[in-house]
């Protein structure tokens, strides 16, 4: 099976596996270009590959948790392409993925009692999710404070945005070759996305107030022609 990978929930990776073997991986580290960007990683993904999408047999995409406009942008490429190719298309948690990255780097007694991964939400926050030692995330995703976190090892880039985490954190990002390799083994989650919290822009709820030009001395008012009745 031939798997394109995308996953938008940090920066814009994109990977193409041929069934355990990874094709090509791109990668953009600019997290305000993700709707340029994207596209244009994904061309270039399935050239190194040697393929194009008609030879493409499954779509996975993270669904984060991640901030709105980027994650937004990579599911919406994922849909658009598996409908327009009629390509099956897979939802993951992108937490997930670096669990997979947890259980290859944390020795089975660094992870014995369970391990976490986070990414970095901003606003002093992360999201972030538990696994016991195999890897099988323990309850949803979630975002908070670093401070809160269960005292477990880390796995992630949340770890590099925040210093209190160093001491028991690895700094590793998601991988979307695993997500291309593996991400049929990984639970779906649904069509919506993990947003966890409502975006920074909010529609007002209130109407701007309307004021009137101050006139100037001696200037003067407008007429107001009548119809005749």
């Amino acid at each position: 099976m031939t798997v394109l990978a995308i996953d938008t929930s940090t920066d814009v990776r994109v990977a193409v596996a041929d069934g355990p073997t990874v094709l090509a991986r791109a990668t953009e580290h600019d997290t305000r270009s993700h709707v340029e960007q994207l596209v244009p990683l994904i061309r270039r993904a399935l050239e190194q590959a040697a393929l194009d999408l008609a030879r493409i047999d499954l779509i996975v995409v993270g669904m984060g948790p991640g901030p709105f406009t980027g994650l937004r942008v990579g599911i919406a490429t994922a849909q658009a392409l598996a409908i327009a190719d009629a390509i099956p298309l897979r939802r993951v948690c992108s937490l997930d993925v670096l669990a997979l990255t947890g259980v290859r780097t944390l020795s089975p007694a660094d992870r014995a009692e369970g391990f976490l991964t986070c990414t970095d939400a901003r606003r002093k926050e992360v999201y972030w999710a538990r696994y016991d030692a195999a890897g099988v995330r323990d309850g949803e995703p979630r975002v908070g404070p670093p401070d809160a976190l269960p005292d477990l090892p880390i796995i992630g880039p949340g770890v590099a945005a925040y210093p209190q985490l160093g001491n028991r954190g690895t700094v590793e990002a998601v991988d979307a070759g695993l997500l291309a390799t593996r991400g049929t083994e990984l639970p779906e989650v649904g069509a919506s996305p993990l947003y966890l919290r409502r975006p920074d822009a909010a529609v007002p709820t209130r109407r701007k107030s309307a004021l009137a030009l101050p006139q100037r001395p001696g200037a003067a008012r407008p007429r107001i022609r009548r119809r005749p009745a």
